[in-house]
């Protein structure tokens, strides 16, 4: 039996075309896993600046799933109609992490303790993740990396400011160099040089308030 297609067993599995919506998914599984090895050691004092990298994650996954749901299910369905059922099941997934993710920022105001959110978050991720690219690897591998790219470009473009200034350091931090050589061709390369500077910079302060709690 084939091994199912999914970012969990590394890139070199997948087409190189879908690599950066794999790079995305990776990413949200290591940042649960940052925010829960941090969770034992915040203090309240720890709270504000994990906070703010929380709302970070927060506003590129409300956007991930948001751009699904308003653009990329609907390109895809141009293509592949028959994924319909499953493209509204993802949708009602999107409504169960919201519940999650509304728990950890509950948390990290000092309302409730921030393992068990971090916790639960975690796993609604990690299921969420795993169905979503059960059902979707497959249809992006039968477009050409053109046809797939035509709809990813229009997906990023959805992306608003505050997502845009953190997207490229967060997808690529610590992520496969091939995978991000190949993902960092697909940018223009003024965004590309602010995204590996500037932006970079700005991000890894941010990820200070997780990495290095109070």
């Amino acid at each position: 039996m084939s091994t199912p297609m999914s970012s969990e067993h590394g890139l070199r599995s997948l087409p190189g075309h879908f690599h950066g919506f794999a790079l995305m998914h990776i990413a949200m599984r290591r940042d649960a896993q940052r925010l829960l090895a941090a969770a034992p050691v915040l203090t309240s004092a720890g709270l504000g600046p994990a906070g703010v990298w929380w709302q970070q994650l927060r506003d590129i996954i409300d956007w991930h799933h948001r751009s699904e749901d308003d653009v990329l299910w609907p390109g895809l369905l141009r293509t592949a109609p028959e994924f319909a059922a499953e493209a509204r099941l993802l949708g009602e997934d999107h409504a169960v992490l919201d519940r999650a993710m509304d728990a950890v920022t509950s948390a990290l105001r000092g309302d409730a303790p921030v393992v068990t959110a971090a916790t639960r978050f975690g796993s609604v991720l990690r299921d969420h993740l795993r169905d979503e690219e059960a059902v979707s690897f497959p249809v992006f591998a039968r477009l050409s990396p053109d046809e797939y790219l035509a709809v990813e470009r229009k997906v990023i473009a959805s992306a608003p400011l505050k997502v845009m200034s953190s997207l490229q350091p967060w997808m690529f931090d610590g992520a496969d160099r091939r995978s991000v050589a190949q993902v960092a061709a697909t940018i223009p390369p003024p965004v590309r040089l602010i995204g590996n500077t500037v932006l970079r910079r700005r991000y890894e302060r941010t990820l200070a308030g997780v990495t290095r709690p109070s």
